[in-house]
């Protein structure tokens, strides 16, 4: 046992992550921005979980359920652009926007605007290849009133 965990420290190569599909990459862009301050609320989970399901049509268990498998993923996964690449293959530029729309929302759902998120929300629009008005438009578009609300 003491042997596997020190293999598992000092490994060069983690396991690859599996590969994305659309959903678990759209969650995990969720859970990642929601956990990019090093808190993760109530308030960005339930908001999380209602996106998920009104993106996909799914019930409030699968939404969790979609959520749960995208934070075992985002846990696993390095900060190196792989969730926005899986969306940036699957969507147009209209739809990625829609995406930040979403990432914006969850940022903002704790009522905290902070430097930490904001920052991440910068290298994932790049990431996402978005421009600068599509930026703007996005976090106009979440600061405004959010039809998910309860």
């Amino acid at each position: 046992m003491f042997t596997d965990l020190l293999h598992r420290l000092f490994q060069s190569d983690p396991a690859p992550l599996p590969e994305l599909d659309g959903r678990h990459a759209l969650a995990g862009l969720l859970v990642r921005t929601a956990k990019t301050d090093g808190l993760y609320s109530v308030e960005e989970i339930r908001r999380i979980d209602r996106i998920l399901g009104a993106t996909y049509g799914l019930n409030p268990v699968e939404a969790a359920q979609l959520r749960a498998g995208a934070e075992k993923l985002e846990a696993q996964a390095p900060e190196d652009g792989r969730f926005a690449a899986a969306v940036r293959e699957r969507l147009d530029a209209e739809h990625r926007e829609a995406v930040l729309v979403a990432m914006w929302r969850v940022a903002l759902s704790d009522g905290v605007e902070k430097s930490e998120e904001e920052a991440y929300l910068g290298r994932a629009s790049e990431r996402l290849g978005l421009d600068a008005d599509a930026v703007s438009r996005a976090r106009a578009a979440a600061q405004a009133a959010d039809p998910l609300e309860d």
